[in-house]
């Protein structure tokens, strides 16, 4: 009983480590099947031409044993009708001739190399070529047996349980078949044993192996280059994305003769200028946040630190005239306005270029708008004595804009205007040309040299003249920058002409709406 229980755990202990080593084959197969395109491709290959070449050589074997199967029972059945003949001939001739039926038997199938067995209805054998065959009450398979009322042949084939050899045979009626009027009494039985057929197959499996063979060798080449023809761009592909991870912009990749290789190599070029063109405009836009930084930093630090001194110096005490004390306080009250208008006019830049700021986009009239702007800022003109003339030169001035915000840039040019003119005229004019609406804001002041012109529409510059000018004169430096953008929003153009002494011309466009 313990052996038995041993011997059970020792078969079941085996057939586990067996599974547990088909599963583990099964992983490494599947891990190198995956590893890579080369080895897919090479594997896939190789496993679909050994099925392929499993499946040609089931077939060719299924497809010679039919031939030859069929190629017998028809050789077989041209037998048994020469021999049905012969036999039949030589019942006609008995009474002449002395020879026996059992030699004529033997002498037929030493002829067709056949075994000639005559069976009669019951399928008793009566006579045979091989003289062991006619034992008493012998009989034949009772499927032979139906020839004789049937009138119709029967081939077969089977084999022999005990030696394993195949045998075919062919029963056909004894007599002539055609005469309805004769009953066929007897039968005719032929056996024949083809040659080995499973040495045919084997030789013609082992030809198909070997060639199966030499073609697998020549698959598994072809495999092998193709597999290099495809993993090879697609390795430098991959090393060229490692060193652009690293840093290197610059792919050196060369072209390939595959089209889907060379499309993708096209492709991650393409994405490698659009991330330096990122990289580049990320660089740039750190190095404009630096330098606007530094530039804020810059014009808050002067305003602030003289606040910080009259403060100081007023709450020391040391400021006893109430004359120089009013001086001081008017000087903190411009700093304050001055440090306040910057502040707005950053926030307003920065609310600009980030998005925050839109505009309307409604029909406005620009001439009716201007010369509103320009009655409401001639108090202000008249402080430089300065005076502004309005001409407007077309009837239709419509545009599609933003009432506020184009306000804002008019007040702003002609604030300009009259800041850098003295005892002067500041002329506007408007008019229609070329499907657009110009309008002109000039004056005759002191004008921007020829080396600045180009750095007025940048941030905090100011020119020479506002430099050394007093702070209710002193722009914040971004005003240009404010009225360009606002500008730009609104689909229209800005330029400005300048002539040292003679001074300034401000030109904006926008579509006319039709």
């Amino acid at each position: 009983m313990n052996k038995s229980l041993n011997s059970n755990d020792n078969n079941q202990t085996v057939l586990n480590n067996t599974k547990i080593f088909i599963k583990r084959i099964k992983y490494k197969l599947l891990e190198q099947f995956n590893k890579n395109i080369y080895t897919r491709i090479l594997f896939t290959n190789v496993t679909v031409f050994s099925i392929a070449l499993i499946i040609l050589i089931n077939f060719s074997n299924f497809m010679v044993t039919q031939s030859v199967y069929d190629q017998v029972e028809q050789d077989l059945l041209r037998k048994s009708k020469r021999v049905n003949y012969a036999l039949t001939k030589e019942d006609v001739s008995t009474n002449t001739q002395s020879i026996s039926e059992q030699e004529i038997l033997k002498f037929l199938a030493d002829s067709f190399d056949v075994m000639i067995i005559v069976f009669d209805q019951e399928g008793t054998i009566i006579s045979s070529s091989e003289e062991q065959e006619v034992v008493p009450l012998s009989k034949v398979d009772v499927k032979f047996t139906e020839v004789l009322t049937s009138g119709e042949t029967k081939v077969t084939h089977e084999t022999d349980k005990e030696t394993g050899q195949l045998t075919f045979s062919a029963a056909i009626p004894m007599g002539n078949a055609e005469n309805t009027k004769t009953t066929v009494e007897n039968g005719i039985l032929l056996k024949s044993q083809p040659p080995n057929l499973d040495l045919i197959l084997n030789k013609m499996n082992l030809i198909i192996l070997f060639g199966g063979i030499a073609i697998l060798i020549f698959v598994i080449v072809i495999s092998v280059y193709l597999a290099n023809c495809i993993s090879r761009p697609i390795s430098l592909l991959a090393t060229s994305i490692a060193e652009f991870n690293g840093g290197n912009y610059l792919l050196n990749i060369e072209n390939n003769s595959l089209d889907e290789i060379n499309d993708l190599t096209e492709q991650i070029k393409k994405l490698t200028v659009f991330t330096e063109n990122i990289q580049s405009k990320s660089h740039k836009i750190e190095e404009e946040r630096t330098k606007l930084f530094t530039e804020i930093s810059h014009e808050l630090r002067t305003p602030l630190t003289a606040v910080q001194g009259f403060t100081e110096a007023i709450r020391d005490g040391m400021v006893e005239d109430e004359m120089l004390q009013k001086k001081y306080l008017d000087m903190i009250c411009a700093q304050t306005i001055h440090i306040t208008r910057l502040v707005d006019d950053i926030l307003s830049l920065s609310r600009m270029e980030s998005g925050d700021i839109t505009v309307e986009k409604l029909p406005l009239d620009l001439a009716a708008l201007t010369h509103g702007v320009v009655m409401s800022m001639e108090g202000l003109s008249k402080v430089n004595n300065n005076t502004i003339s309005f001409n407007k030169k077309s009837d239709n001035t419509v545009i599609i804009g933003d009432v506020d915000r184009m306000e804002q840039i008019i007040r702003n040019l002609l604030k300009n205007a009259i800041n850098a003119t003295d005892n002067g005229i500041i002329k506007v004019e408007i008019e229609s040309l070329n499907d657009e609406v110009q309008l002109i804001i000039e004056d005759n002041g002191s004008g921007i040299p020829p080396e600045e012109l180009p750095h007025i529409w940048d941030r905090f510059y100011r020119g020479k003249n506002q430099r050394n000018s007093d702070l209710e004169m002193k722009g914040t430096g971004l005003g240009l920058v404010i009225v360009k953008k606002l500008v730009q929003m609104q689909e229209g153009k800005l330029e400005a002409e300048s002539q040292l002494g003679k001074g300034t011309l401000f030109r904006l466009s926008f579509p006319l709406l039709k």
